[in-house]
C-alpha cells in the first residue's frame, strides 16, 4: 500500500513543470495570436486605402507576389524543402483555389463594405470549419455545438439583413470569402504533417501568383501603378505576412481551444479602426450580429475542450 502511495509521487514535481509549461506557453500563444490579429487588423486597414487607386488585381498582385518573396526568403533561409511533389497533390490543388476565392472576396468587399462588417462576417469562418468537418471528416459535434453554429449564422444574417432595404449586395462579397476561407482552413489540417508552413505558404503563393497577373493583363493595367504610395503597401505586404506567420505560430506552440478564442479580437480592432479612419459608424444590427458570432465561437471552443478534458479522465 505505502508503495502505491509514493509511485504518483515520484511523479508529481514532473507533473507540476509540465503543466507550468503549458501555461507559460498558452500565454505566449495567446499573445502572439493578438499580435497576429492586430497585424492583420492594420493590413485590412491599409488594402481598403490601397482600393481608392489600384484595381483589386492590382493589390492581390501586391500581397501575393510581396508575400511569395517573403515566404520564400524564409523558408530558403530556415533550410525548409522548396522542390516538393506533394505540392501538387489534390488536397494541396483545393486549398490553393479555396485561397485565391478568398482573397477575390476579402479584397472586393474591403473596397465596398466597411471594415467592421467584413470582420465580423469573415471571423465566422471557423463555424463553417466545424460543418465542413462533419460533411467531410464525418467528426461527431454535439446539439450543443449545433446551437452555437445556429447562434453564429443568426449574428451574421442579422449582419447582412437580406430582404431588408438595409441589404447591400457587395457583402456577399465578404460571405464568398468566409466560405472560401473555411474550405482552406479544412483543408490545411489535411495537408502532409512534414511540409513546413513556410513552405506551404510559398507553394500557395506559387500556386496563385498566375490568377492576378492575368487578370491584369486582361484590364490592360500596370503591374506598378504610380498612383499608388510604395510605403504603405510595402507595409501592408509586411503586416499581412507577420499576421500569417504569428497565427501559425501562435497556434503550434499553444492549445488550439485556448488560443482560437483571441482571434474574435480582429473584430475589435476592425471597429476601432473603421471608426479613427474611415468614420464609420456601425449600426445595431451588425454590432449585434459581431457579439452573436463571437459569443458562439467562443462558446464552442470552450465546449471542445470541455470534451477534450472529459475524455481525458475518462481514460485515466
Amino acid at each position: 500500500m505505502i508503495e502505491n502511495r509514493s509511485t504518483p509521487l515520484a511523479f508529481e514535481p514532473a507533473r507540476i513543470a509540465n503543466t507550468n509549461l503549458n501555461i507559460q506557453q498558452n500565454a505566449k500563444g495567446i499573445l502572439l495570436m493578438i499580435i497576429s490579429m492586430v497585424a492583420f487588423a492594420l493590413a485590412d486597414t491599409l488594402v481598403k486605402v490601397t482600393t481608392s487607386v489600384a484595381s483589386s488585381a492590382q493589390i492581390m498582385f501586391f500581397l501575393i507576389g510581396g508575400g511569395l518573396i517573403l515566404f520564400g526568403l524564409i523558408a530558403k533561409f530556415q533550410g525548409n524543402n522548396l522542390i516538393d511533389k506533394n505540392a501538387f497533390t489534390p488536397i494541396l490543388l483545393l486549398r490553393y483555389v479555396s485561397e485565391i476565392t478568398g482573397m477575390i472576396g476579402m479584397v472586393i468587399a474591403l473596397s465596398k463594405v466597411p471594415l467592421a462588417t467584413v470582420g465580423a462576417i469573415t471571423q465566422a469562418t471557423p463555424l463553417l470549419v466545424v460543418i465542413g468537418a462533419v460533411l467531410s471528416l464525418k467528426e461527431k459535434v454535439s446539439w450543443r455545438r449545433w446551437s452555437a453554429i445556429s447562434f453564429g449564422f443568426i449574428g451574421v444574417l442579422l449582419i447582412v439583413q437580406p430582404g431588408t432595404n438595409e441589404f447591400d449586395s457587395s457583402v456577399l462579397w465578404a460571405i464568398l470569402a468566409m466560405i472560401a476561407l473555411s474550405i482552406r482552413d479544412l483543408t490545411t489540417r489535411l495537408t502532409p504533417p512534414d511540409m513546413a508552413s513556410t513552405s506551404l505558404a510559398t507553394f500557395t503563393m506559387i500556386a496563385t501568383i498566375p490568377f492576378p497577373i492575368v487578370w491584369i493583363l486582361y484590364n490592360g493595367e500596370s503591374f506598378f501603378p504610380t498612383t499608388v504610395n510604395w510605403w504603405l503597401v510595402s507595409l501592408m505586404i509586411v503586416l499581412g505576412s507577420t499576421g500569417y506567420m504569428l497565427l501559425i505560430t501562435s497556434i503550434r506552440m499553444a492549445e488550439v481551444s485556448v488560443v482560437t478564442p483571441f482571434r474574435y479580437t480582429r473584430i475589435l480592432f476592425l471597429l476601432i479602426l473603421g471608426i479613427i479612419v474611415f468614420d464609420e459608424r456601425p449600426d445595431t444590427f451588425v454590432i449585434a450580429g459581431a457579439a452573436l458570432i463571437i459569443v458562439s465561437g467562443v462558446y464552442m471552443m470552450w465546449r471542445e475542450q470541455q470534451i477534450k478534458k472529459a475524455e481525458v479522465r475518462k481514460a485515466a
